[in-house]
């Protein structure tokens, strides 16, 4: 799939979000430990609960699951029973959760205003439309390819809504590299912090600690990544 082919893909999958995980909402207490979620981007319902990660500012460290992939697979069906995802662990109140809804009503009570904004009310309705998009990207995001394991987990800064940051997740996730997601929405009081880290508001941005890279635009990181740890 050529690059325009996969930048106009993935736009329709934004759009199909009707603006979900573009900007940030009314926000409530802040989690001292990072929350962690399991999932996997071609997921409709792993994009729901991401949705509510970056209209609440929240981070979290995200552990891919591909269809295939045996790195945190495993792991979610030790800790929950079952291999289903998304699948939310949240260190600060001991809460485990499937659901999308259910995490996304979650947080929204947690670290939210306390009730589910009307966009996330009618995440039933979104859901169809969500999961035809998926469809124009079948193979990415989905499942595992072969690729070492780093040392630490990356980070990304990036939102929801962004076609060219979900390029750049798809990448992380096909090679099952765990990575600290960092959400700037627009409106996010994160923004400035990360202006100053990165001298400028572009997403999504690269840092990896293993080899000290850290880089913007989304063809550029797919390239890195698959350069430092895809095997052949």
């Amino acid at each position: 799939m050529g690059r325009r082919l996969d930048v106009a893909s993935s736009w329709a999958i934004s759009i199909a979000g009707l603006g979900a995980g573009l900007r940030v909402g009314e926000l409530g207490p802040r989690p001292d430990k990072l929350l962690e979620l399991y999932e996997f981007e071609a997921c409709p319902f792993c994009r729901r609960a991401r949705q509510a990660l970056s209209y609440l500012d929240l981070d979290a460290m995200i552990y891919p699951c591909p269809r295939g992939g045996t790195r945190f697979r495993p792991v979610v069906k030790q800790l929950g029973g079952r291999s289903q995802f998304p699948y939310l662990v949240d260190p600060n109140t001991g809460v485990a959760m499937y659901e999308s809804l259910n995490i996304a009503h979650y947080l929204h009570e947690t670290y939210g205003a306390g009730r589910l904004p009307w966009s996330f009310r009618g995440m039933r309705r979104v859901a169809p439309l969500s999961t035809l998009a998926s469809a124009l990207r079948p193979t990415k995001g989905g499942r595992v390819g072969n690729a070492n394991a780093p040392e630490q987990p990356l980070v990304l800064y990036s939102f929801e809504a962004s076609p060219y940051c979900r390029l750049a997740r798809e990448v992380l996730c096909e090679l099952e590299l765990p990575y600290e997601l960092r959400n700037v929405a627009k409106g996010s009081p994160s923004r400035d912090q990360f202006i100053a880290l990165s001298g400028k508001m572009m997403v999504p941005y690269l840092i990896d600690p293993n080899t000290n890279a850290a880089m913007f635009e989304s063809a550029d990181i797919v390239a890195y990544l698959r350069d430092t740890y895809a095997r052949r």
